[in-house]
């Protein structure tokens, strides 16, 4: 694996999104001394099919952090599956990676709603299997419950509204931090663009009063 020192961060959003949501975010780290990149990619019309391969060109030979949002952490674990990159560490934000029950649910009681998930229906109910490669990941997890997900979450423990804190522990993580966020205030919280930038940097987060380390 490549020295974990270097700066370049590509930026990988969530489901509906594009690559301007992670704006906020990339401003802090870009203030912390990296150089991040933003991916787009169709999370709806493309899914994981277009964007893991899309992915996968966009990082290259060149070593690089990857700092992603909800469905963009499924979407980078599977890209790290399918190649050998040169990724030091992988910073998931509020990413269902055990599976999300609110997409579920949601096609459980309204099938019509395949079309608002599209391809990207498969990753998001099944998640990705237990992490065993090189790359350092971790999980940024959200506690503030707010988001249309409650309604077809039926969470048990903490959530940020969208995502279960328990969604998001897969096995095989280098570290798991809560931060008191909803699942889109995950991509302006000053917690956890803190976060990220000391995982970046150390791979562990930081303990202190605001973020429970899980």
């Amino acid at each position: 694996m490549p020295a974990t020192d270097t700066p370049r961060v590509l930026l990988v959003h969530g489901l509906w999104l594009h690559g301007a949501s992670m704006r906020w975010i990339g401003a802090r780290l870009r203030e912390a001394g990296f150089e991040p990149r933003e991916f787009s990619y169709a999370s709806v019309g493309g899914g994981p099919d277009a964007a893991v391969p899309g992915l996968v060109e966009a990082i290259g030979n060149a070593p690089t952090h990857v700092v992603a949002h909800s469905l963009g952490g499924l979407v980078a674990l599977s890209a790290l599956r399918e190649a050998d990159l040169p990724v030091p560490r992988l910073v998931c934000i509020g990413s269902p990676l055990c599976g999300s029950a609110a997409a579920r649910n949601l096609l459980g009681q309204f099938p019509v709603a395949a079309a608002m998930l599209g391809r990207s229906a498969g990753l998001l109910q099944g998640g990705c299997q237990p992490w065993r490669g090189p790359t350092e990941v971790g999980v940024i997890a959200g506690s503030v419950p707010r988001g249309l997900g409650q309604i077809f979450g039926r969470f048990n423990g903490a959530s940020d509204g969208t995502v279960a804190v328990d969604e998001t522990r897969l096995d095989g993580l280098a570290d798991h931090v809560v931060v008191p966020a909803s699942h889109s205030g995950l991509l302006f919280s000053a917690h956890a663009a803190r976060q990220a930038v000391a995982f970046l940097r150390a791979g562990r987060f930081e303990a202190d009063v605001a973020a429970a380390r899980a």
